[in-house]
């Protein structure tokens, strides 16, 4: 009698106690010892033991130009590959809103990027880049342009792997969007439509409107996944050519496992996670202004 009485006046911490334990053990654990290991200066090619140097791998990384370069690239990369995928998931998303013939065959080929691996869909994607036997190549010399380098030319390579990453995401944001304009309600479409409005104009003030708050969650978690990007182009460039690719995750991951620098690849890490957060936390702020 006594455990019962005590489970059942402990349920609300009971039920919910293996999740808490299950987060505090692969997120909480993790990044704070991440935090504590970027005020070291833990080289593992010494073989010393970690020594506390408060801020100082904090300002031997921050201050090189490599991690400056990084963090654009990672912005770059970002904004233009989220942009975009926004904007045309949006627009498909509105087009297989509407009845037409195929329109459940489209749904369904949509999802094909979203099951292949990101590995895989960088191989095949470097063979469609390869600058000699690439089937985009071929199409352009078809047409009489010139040939490209794309993934082994520091100026076409983020350009290429943006595309990629349009290619298999851009679906991910479809479905959510079609999703959310699925569950509008049809009376204020219908009464703008009595009201003698466009459909140019039901779609910029009625359907885009509803429909925001749900675009603006797909762009956080797309957001969110963009910014931490590290299969798609560490299987096609590894960071290359040179560094015209390296972005932060890229950066700290060559930091850990190449040159064992690991409180300096914490610093990039930290760095990551502050930039994730912050971009969330904006857009969701955004998001919230929208709803009131």
């Amino acid at each position: 009698m006594i455990r019962s009485s005590f489970t059942e006046r402990n349920l609300r911490i009971l039920f919910p106690l293996p999740a808490i334990v299950f987060i505090g053990l692969m997120m909480v654990f993790p990044i704070l010892y991440t935090l504590y290991l970027s005020f070291t200066n833990w080289n593992l090619t010494s073989g010393m033991e970690p020594a506390f140097v408060g801020f100082g791998s904090y300002l031997r990384v921050l201050t090189e130009p490599r991690f400056l370069q990084a963090l654009g690239r990672t912005f770059t990369f970002t904004l233009f590959a989220v942009a975009i995928e926004v904007v045309l998931g949006v627009t498909v998303a509105i087009i297989l809103n509407r009845a037409f013939i195929g329109r459940n065959l489209a749904k369904l080929l949509l999802l094909l990027p979203l099951v292949a691996t990101p590995v895989a869909v960088g191989i095949v994607f470097n063979l469609f880049y390869d600058p000699t036997i690439g089937l985009l190549n071929f199409l352009l010399n078809s047409v009489g342009l010139p040939p490209g380098s794309w993934v082994s030319s520091e100026k076409t390579v983020i350009p290429a792997l943006i595309l990629v990453d349009v290619w298999q995401w851009t679906p991910m944001i479809t479905l959510i969007v079609l999703a959310g304009l699925a569950g509008l309600s049809e009376e204020p479409v219908e009464a703008a439509r009595v009201d003698g409005a466009s459909e140019w104009q039901i779609l910029r003030y009625v359907t885009i409107p509803m429909v925001m708050p749900v675009i603006l969650t797909a762009t956080i978690l797309r957001l969110i996944d963009a910014l931490k990007t590290f299969d798609i182009i560490f299987a096609m460039t590894g960071g290359g050519p040179g560094y015209a690719s390296e972005t932060l995750n890229i950066m700290g991951f060559k930091y850990s496992f190449e040159y064992f620098r690991i409180g300096q690849s914490s610093v990039v890490l930290v760095a990551l996670f502050l930039v994730v957060l912050l971009c969330s936390l904006g857009i969701m702020k955004l998001r919230a202004s929208t709803e009131m």
